[in-house]
């Protein structure tokens, strides 16, 4: 047992501290075996050295996201608490310049996820609604496109949904079409500005399209994201893992335990089987861990996965 003194930036106190001092509190919280007294900008410490040490660097952590002008939340004072007592060094957040947006992986999952990206050709991303892993992957496909490290970015998904067909939906072939595409859209508009977007979708340089359209092509030189991907048939999935062409990388992603295709049978879990030990092919696992939508989504995810359990 040690006591331990060191200063942090005067000029983030408050936001370190948070809301009625509800940060502070949760701090005090994740490390409930240290004594912290706070006055001012100085933190006097007692406890365990490797534990202190943890919560420096949780703090350090905090701080880097303020100088970079981002809000903090008490969500994020806790999950770099649980990450720095998991992993025994805590993690630094990994940023991704998407367009105009900033992006930050907010989990250890996410990080992984990120990492996996950067390393590898083909990526598959498993997990449930709200873990980030579409939005993580095409904000890497921007951020690639502005770096030039690619010349196109092209999105696509199977048109299957929770039982339609899209001959029975009203309109033309696009109008029946554009439900499918549409969270795909809502992402883009997000990350790029609206004259960009629209210049980069009338040029080809940005391509939303189903999965159908991907028949017969090779892709070179491209972004390639396949959301969406357990509603594919082993057929599809076969047809669009084989368009992969040269200087490009694919990303898939879906949530095996959310099948919507007749006879439920995903193309995406064969895929995962059958491609486990293809060399620069990773599979990237998030759970409810990682979801980071309203805490009751997190909730929802536990409940159904016990369920499915039993």
């Amino acid at each position: 047992m040690s006591e331990v003194v060191f200063e942090t930036n005067p000029a983030f106190i408050g936001q370190l501290v948070g809301p009625n001092d509800s940060y502070l509190r949760e701090l005090e919280n994740q490390f409930a075996d240290l004594q912290i007294l706070l006055r001012g900008s100085s933190w006097s410490v007692n406890g365990e050295e490797n534990r202190i040490e943890s919560l420096r660097r949780v703090l350090g952590q905090l701080e880097e996201l303020i100088a970079r002008g981002d809000a903090i939340s008490r969500r994020d004072v806790t999950e770099l608490a649980q990450l720095s007592d998991r992993s025994g060094e805590g993690f630094t957040p990994s940023y991704i310049s998407a367009g105009e947006k900033r992006i930050r992986a907010k989990t250890s999952g996410q990080m992984s996820y990120l990492k996996s990206i950067d390393e590898h050709t083909v990526v598959f991303g498993l997990g449930p609604a709200g873990t980030g892993k579409t939005y993580l992957a095409m904000a890497k496909a921007v951020e690639a496109l502005m770096n030039k490290r690619c010349s196109r970015i092209i999105l696509t998904r199977p048109a299957v949904e929770a039982g339609e067909r899209l001959g029975y939906l009203p309109g033309t072939l696009t109008e029946k079409i554009d439900p499918y595409l549409r969270p795909l859209f809502d992402a883009l508009q997000e990350m790029l500005p609206a004259e960009s977007l629209t210049k980069f979708l009338e040029s080809g340089v940005v391509e939303v399209a189903p999965l159908a359209y991907m028949r017969g092509r090779t892709l070179n030189d491209a972004f390639i994201i396949l959301d969406e991907a357990q509603n594919t048939t082993s057929e599809q999935m076969k047809m669009f893992l084989t368009r992969l062409g040269f200087n490009s990388k694919m990303i898939i992603t879906g949530d095996t335990t959310q099948v919507d295709l007749p006879g439920g049978k995903s193309g995406l879990a064969a895929a995962v089987k059958i491609l486990a030990k293809v060399d620069d092919l990773h599979v990237s696992r998030l759970t409810s861990k990682d979801v980071v939508r309203h805490e009751l989504v997190t909730r929802i995810v536990n409940a159904y996965e016990a369920h499915d359990d039993n």
